[in-house]
């Protein structure tokens, strides 16, 4: 099988990069990535001779049409994808997200190649912290930032061309994702690494705001589950059970660096800020037997923080410059 990865140096996509290579090495993969500051070529370093690696922007439609043109199936994860950044400069969420996406369906269109669209349960927008219920394969969309706006726009240009040209697709909407190789601007690196550089994690208002956490290598096994079994044209939500609220995560992180469990600081909240998301991943469970091998998060949590201590040549270069932008952008502890 030739597969094309796009975003494969980026946080999810470059770990499922990792397992393909080690779990399926039958599988020759050409990753096309960007390279923005999310995109990181060390995350492949120790797989560079396995894999064809091409630098380019997924809306650059000769580039994609002549890679897409080369394989058997596409697994789509590029995006802009940090929701402080949306709501600063909207645009290279809607050229990457929309117009990129736009650009590989019309390829793998006129080439017949199977296609997998890697989403978000962003798209829902949030859920009540007293609502019982998850988001599911038919709750309605309604995006509440501009980066859960354009990943909800391009589900839907994936399920228009489904009907009507009937590419052969499926699409994943996932819940929040942590593990190695992810950029230290997000929730659960920043504040392991605040916190191996003995700086008080920072917290967004009280934090109660719940998300529902999966082990990255969760979600790379569920989506091959899907590529190789999925129904074409089916939605599959992949969550692993993993609700936590903000404010549990830092202490259970704190925990494990034999800190007190309030030694962080608050900061003050983004707007908008989703309260509460969980993913009922019933259907991918019955229908192809998908089971996530972290069900326990803080084992999870504990190699997560391992990988980081071990690792700290991958993440130094980015912490400075992202601490930065936190200051430029008006984050102050209350």
């Amino acid at each position: 099988m030739r597969l094309l990865v796009t975003g494969g140096a980026g946080f999810i996509g470059a770990n499922f990069v990792h397992q393909t290579v080690t779990r399926r090495p039958g599988v020759q993969v050409t990753v096309l990535d960007k390279l923005t500051y999310a995109g990181n070529r060390a995350s492949l370093a120790s797989i560079a001779d396995r894999i064809e690696f091409v630098h380019g922007d997924i809306a650059d439609t000769a580039l994609v049409d002549r890679l897409v043109g080369g394989v058997d199936a596409v697994v789509h994860f590029a995006a802009e994808s940090h929701n402080d950044n949306s709501l600063a400069d909207p645009w290279p969420f809607i050229q990457t997200n929309i117009v990129g996406t736009y650009s590989l369906l019309q390829a793998v269109r006129r080439h017949q190649v199977r296609y997998h669209h890697i989403s978000t349960d962003e798209v829902y927008g949030d859920l009540a912290l007293d609502d019982p219920t998850a988001f599911s394969e038919v709750t309605p969309y309604n995006p509440s930032s501009p980066y859960s706006a354009s990943k909800a726009s391009s589900d839907m240009l994936v399920r228009s061309w489904v009907r009507s040209f009937g590419v052969r697709a499926t699409l994943s909407n996932c819940s929040n994702n942590y593990g190695p190789f992810q950029h230290v601007e997000k929730f659960i690196p920043r504040q392991i690494t605040n916190l191996i550089d003995d700086v008080r994690p920072r917290l967004y208002g009280a934090g109660h705001q719940v998300r529902d956490w999966i082990h990255v290598d969760d979600h790379n096994s569920a989506v091959w589950e899907i590529l190789d079994r999925g129904r074409i044209g089916q939605t599959y939500l992949i969550g692993a059970d993993g609700e936590r609220d903000n404010k549990s995560v830092v202490q259970f992180i704190l925990e494990a660096f034999g800190r007190d469990r309030d030694d962080f600081d608050h900061v003050t909240d983004r707007p908008g800020h989703d309260l509460r998301y969980a993913i009922d991943s019933t259907l991918l469970r019955t229908e192809l037997g998908w089971e996530p091998e972290y069900r326990d998060f803080r084992k999870g949590l504990d190699a997560t923080i391992e990988w980081y201590r071990d690792n700290e040549s991958w993440w130094r270069p980015q912490k400075d410059a992202t601490e930065r932008a936190y200051v430029s952008a008006g984050e102050k502890v209350l």
